[in-house]
C-alpha cells in the first residue's frame, strides 16, 4: 500500500490508515442502509424511520470524516482521538439503545444494534491501538 508521499516504509500509520479507511468504507455503506432502506428495515427491526434517516445521514458525515483523516499524509493523533471516542461513544449509544426501550424494537432490532455495538467496540480497540502505535513513533 502506498501513501500520499509515495514512501510506504515511511508510513508509520499504515495500519491505522487502512483501519480508518475500512472503518470510513463501512460507515458509509451502513449509512446508506440506513438511508435506502429505512421504510423496508422499521418492520423486521421495529426501528422508525424518524429514527434511521438521521442515523443514516450521521453516519455518511462521520465515513466523510475518517476519509479526510485517513487521507492526511501524517495522521494528526488528535483526529484519531476524536475517532476513538466517537466510536466508544456510539458503541455505548447503540447499547443503550438497544435495552432502553425508547423505541419499539423487535428481538431482530435489538440484535442489530448490539451487532452494532460491537462492530464499533472493534473499530474503536483497533484504532485505540494505531493511536498508541502513532504516538509511540
Amino acid at each position: 500500500m502506498s501513501t500520499p508521499t509515495g514512501h510506504p516504509e515511511t508510513d508509520t500509520a499504515g495500519p491505522l490508515r487502512t483501519i480508518l479507511r475500512i472503518d470510513g468504507w463501512s460507515t458509509a455503506v451502513f449509512g446508506v442502509i440506513m438511508l435506502a432502506a429505512a421504510q423496508p428495515l422499521s418492520g423486521p427491526l421495529g426501528l422508525p424511520t424518524a429514527w434511521s434517516i438521521p442515523f443514516g445521514v450521521a453516519m455518511l458525515g462521520g465515513a466523510a470524516a475518517l476519509g479526510l483523516i485517513a487521507g492526511h499524509p501524517r495522521i494528526p493523533a488528535r483526529y484519531v482521538a476524536f475517532v476513538v471516542a466517537g466510536n466508544a461513544l456510539s458503541c455505548v449509544a447503540l447499547l443503550v439503545l438497544a435495552f432502553a426501550e425508547v423505541m419499539p424494537l423487535t428481538g431482530l432490532g435489538v440484535a442489530f444494534l448490539l451487532v452494532g455495538a460491537l462492530v464499533v467496540a472493534v473499530y474503536a480497540g483497533l484504532e485505540f491501538a494505531g493511536l498508541r502505535r502513532l504516538r509511540a513513533g
